[in-house]
């Protein structure tokens, strides 16, 4: 018997909320690898902000030792629970690669969801031996039969018997364990007969005193301790300090091989670019780096100040330390002559960049200016095209011979009854229907194409909104499309201020204005004197609000025999003061203020 055929590797992969890390809790309880004293809800959840969101967002492997009741030996299960939100997708894409199969996981009382059929995609391009099981089954609004429907129609024939389970009471779970280990194939390496070592990286941390930790999967050969390692397409050598696995802590191990998850400490403690999907080889035995690997694409941009110049280089740590951990993330430095040096930050979605920046706040104690999320457009000038993330760099109006945008194909699966109101919105986002289906008995699949800046214009929670929460979307990226949209720059007591600029469509132009002008109004606090707000594009002022200074408490001079004269000698003196405050003060503004101006009015 070989030493990979009693090994499982396999991920769950779902719609967000369907109920991964309640799975994998019942896994972890049922194989012994958590004693119950120990164990807690959403175990494989580490972060803070996962256990407070109730969403996955790093991916987490465990080793789990598993005996089935027909075999005396012992089935080592490495699951790798992933994040089921669109934003986290090119993660989810490289774990797939590290293992052989997936559980489908459906919830019963939603059905199969946008994403779902995303990540299935995913997985099924991956070539993983898929396991279908519906999730949830002990609620009261189950529809387990409408559900088998609707994942047999996804999966068609020959997919297997797809179990029922209940990831909170336990039910049906030991039944999926057992069909993991029937259906799910042992690792087979395909350079067995070499000296050579070959795995492939799905994740990292940073330790202060160990340096950079890469997680990864042996896919040839072993790993030890005191080995020349290096990466594929980074080139950066380091020699091994320790190896081990995760149960679900790390545990140090002599070796790891061939079919095996663990991890190994670099020592490496500066600043590297290391990616998910990166292959680590043997320094003196080159074998071939796997096959697929790219750097992630950022949809979003957003630039990040430090509120107080001094914690710029903090930043910087910070970010490089983060992208370890978060390899969707990018970054490069910029400088805006208000807000003084920064960096331009790539995100996959808005709720990556609400996430990295609560982090930054979290784990790195950073104060942050957070500017106003963009798209990169195209810009053509004197016949040369760039790429322009920043408003602040968008040209003049006109001054342009062609402007382009990404698109984006967008799939929304929705309850009939819902459909005329989903029809008012697509046209509101400048979407078009190119199909509907009839999905399953009681569902409609629309495919739509739509600018990628409309996504980022709360596209989602107007969806959510408009059907009750009971449609879904997923979403992946098109071309670039002519575009017809200006730089709007936003003044607070006159000077316009780099973080609030952005880049709106020109028939949306006075409405994003007051919207914009609205909503600073009711954020920004009263100074010492009067100023106003204004929003400005095409060479003109849209929108203006102004705002009246706080005003000094005089006292009721009249009920005790108090002096007017004396009151109007100090409203003089105060006219002045707040005139002179006016001609050389600037608007403070609090950092929570750029915050709050990214995420959907309140």
């Amino acid at each position: 018997m070989s030493l990979t055929s009693n090994i499982r590797n396999f991920s769950i992969i779902a719609h967000i909320d369907h109920g991964k890390s309640t799975l994998a809790d019942r896994m972890l309880e049922i194989t012994g690898t958590i004693e119950k004293r120990r164990m807690r809800e959403q175990f494989l959840d580490q972060m803070d902000l996962e256990r407070e969101r109730g969403i996955t967002i790093k991916m987490q492997p465990v080793r789990m030792e598993y005996h089935t009741e027909n075999s005396a030996s012992i089935n080592i299960l490495n699951l790798i629970d992933t994040p089921g939100h669109i934003d986290f997708s090119y993660e989810v894409s490289r774990a797939i690669k590290a293992v052989e199969g997936a559980v489908l996981l459906v919830d019963a009382t939603q059905g199969v969801q946008a994403q779902t059929i995303a990540v299935l995609d995913l997985a099924r391009e991956a070539g993983l031996t898929i396991i279908p099981a519906i999730n949830k089954i002990d609620l009261s609004l189950a529809r387990v039969k409408e559900t088998k429907e609707e994942i047999t129609e996804l999966l068609g024939e020959g997919h297997g018997p797809i179990l029922e389970i209940s990831g909170k009471t336990g039910e049906g779970v030991k039944e999926l364990l057992d069909e993991i280990v029937r259906r799910v194939p042992a690792p087979k390496p395909e350079f067995p007969e070499t000296n050579g070592f070959r795995g492939l990286v799905f994740d990292f941390e940073y330790s202060a005193h160990r340096g950079v930790v890469v997680f990864f999967r042996v896919l040839d050969g072993e790993i030890k301790e005191g080995d020349d390692i290096s990466f594929s397409a980074l080139g950066e050598k380091f020699t091994v300090l320790e190896v081990g696995v995760f149960m679900p802590e790390k545990k140090i191990a002599t070796k790891l091989s061939a079919g095996e998850i663990g991890y190994a400490v670099t020592g490496i403690k500066r600043p590297i670019q290391a990616a998910v999907g990166d292959t680590l080889i043997r320094t003196h035995v080159k074998l071939p780096a796997v096959s697929g690997y790219q750097f992630p694409r950022p949809v979003v941009w957003a630039s990040l100040y430090p509120e107080e110049q001094d914690d710029f280089v903090l930043l910087r740590q910070a970010l490089e330390r983060l992208r370890l951990s978060d390899s969707s993330l990018s970054f490069e430095e910029e400088s805006s002559g208000a807000l003084g040096r920064g960096f331009r930050v790539g995100f996959f979605g808005m709720l990556h960049m609400e996430i990295v920046s609560e982090r930054l706040k979290r784990e790195f104690n950073l104060s942050l200016v957070v500017t106003t999320p963009t798209i990169g457009y195209e810009v053509t000038k004197n016949g040369k095209a760039e790429i322009i993330y920043n408003p602040v760099f968008f040209p003049d109006d006109k001054s342009a011979e062609l402007l382009r945008e990404p698109w984006i194909e967008v799939r929304v699966i929705t309850p009939p009854e819902h459909l005329g109101n989903l029809m008012t919105l697509f046209h509101e986002h400048e979407a078009i229907v190119k199909t509907m289906e009839i999905f399953g008995e009681s569902r409609n699949e629309i495919m739509l194409e739509m600018p990628l800046r409309e996504l980022m214009r709360n596209f989602f929670d107007d969806i959510k909104s408009a059907t009750s929460g009971y449609a879904s979307i997923s979403y992946k990226m098109l071309d670039l499309r002519v575009a017809d949209v200006v730089r709007m720059d936003i003044l607070v007591g006159g000077e316009p201020i780099a973080a609030l600029a952005r880049i709106v469509p020109r028939n949306r132009i006075p409405i994003e204005a007051e919207r914009v002008v609205d909503r600073l109004k009711k954020l920004l606090p009263r100074q010492m004197f009067d100023f106003k707000i204004q929003a400005q594009a095409v060479g003109r002022i849209i929108a203006s609000h102004s705002i009246s200074g706080m005003k000094k408490q005089l006292g009721d001079f009249g009920k005790n025999g108090g002096d007017i004269t004396r009151k109007m000698k100090l409203w003089a003196k105060q006219k002045k003061g707040k005139e002179k405050m006016k001609a050389t003060g600037r608007v403070n503004i609090p950092e929570d203020v750029f915050l709050k101006m990214m995420r959907r009015d309140d």
